[in-house]
C-alpha cells in the first residue's frame, strides 16, 4: 500500500472499503471470542461510566491495531465480529464526517423507511451531529440494549449506503471514479448493515457468541 502507517494505526476512512472480515485460524478464532465476552460481560454487569467513556475513546488514543489483532478476522455473525464492525463503523465516522454526515443526510431524505429515526442521529445531520451518533451507538454496546445498538448501527448503514448510491449516480456522468468508489461503499455498507442486523437477532436469542 500507498499509506505508511505509524504506531499507533489510525486507519484512513478508505480501509473500511476493503478491511472486512478474513477467515481466522482456530486459536486466534478463539482468543476473539473469549476476549471480546470477557469485556463485555465484566463492563455491563458494572458499567463505570469512566470505564465506558475509556473503551469508547480508545481508538483515538491508542489506533485500532489491538482491536484489528484481536476481532478483525472473526466470522462477521458473531460477538467478536460485531465489536470490530461497529469501532470501525465509528472510525471511518470520525476519519471523515463531513462525507459521513452528507451521504447520511442525503440517504435520510430517500430512503422512505425507518432507519434514519432507527439510527438516531439528530436532523438535520451535520460532522458533529454524526460524530455523536457513532460514539452513541458504541457507548450502547457497553451500557445500554446491545441489540438496539445493533440495530441502530444497521440503520445509519442502510441510510447512508442509500445516500452513497444517491450520490454515485448523481457523480456518474461527470466524476465516474468517484461513482465507482460510492457504489462500492454502498454496497460494502449494505453487506455491513445486513451483518449487524444478524447479530442483532443472535443477541436476542442468546446465540451470538
Amino acid at each position: 500500500m500507498a499509506d505508511e502507517f505509524h504506531k499507533p494505526t489510525k486507519f484512513p476512512g478508505k480501509i473500511f472499503e476493503s478491511f472486512v472480515g478474513g477467515i481466522d485460524p482456530a486459536e486466534s478464532s478463539r482468543i476473539a471470542h473469549e476476549t471480546a465476552m470477557a469485556l463485555l460481560a465484566r463492563v455491563r454487569v458494572d458499567p463505570d461510566p469512566d470505564v465506558v467513556e475509556r473503551l469508547v475513546a480508545y481508538t483515538d488514543e491508542n489506533g485500532i491495531d489491538t482491536i484489528a489483532e484481536l476481532w478483525s478476522r472473526a466470522t462477521p455473525r458473531s460477538l467478536p465480529g460485531a465489536l470490530w464492525r461497529i469501532y470501525l463503523l465509528r472510525l471511518m465516522i470520525r476519519e471523515d464526517p463531513h462525507e459521513s454526515s452528507y451521504l447520511f443526510q442525503r440517504g435520510s431524505e430517500i430512503i422512505g423507511t425507518i432507519d434514519p429515526v432507527v439510527a438516531g442521529a439528530s436532523m438535520p445531520t451535520g460532522p458533529d451531529e454524526i460524530i455523536t451518533l457513532a460514539d452513541q451507538i458504541l457507548r450502547g454496546i457497553f451500557e445500554g440494549d446491545f441489540a438496539v445498538a445493533l440495530e441502530r448501527a444497521a440503520a445509519f448503514c442502510r441510510v447512508s449506503a442509500a445516500g452513497s448510491a444517491s450520490v454515485a449516480d448523481d457523480s456518474d456522468a461527470a466524476e465516474p471514479t468517484r461513482s465507482a468508489a460510492l457504489t462500492t461503499r454502498a454496497l460494502r455498507l449494505s453487506t455491513l448493515a445486513d451483518e449487524l442486523s444478524s447479530c442483532a437477532r443472535l443477541w436476542r436469542h442468546e446465540s451470538l457468541d
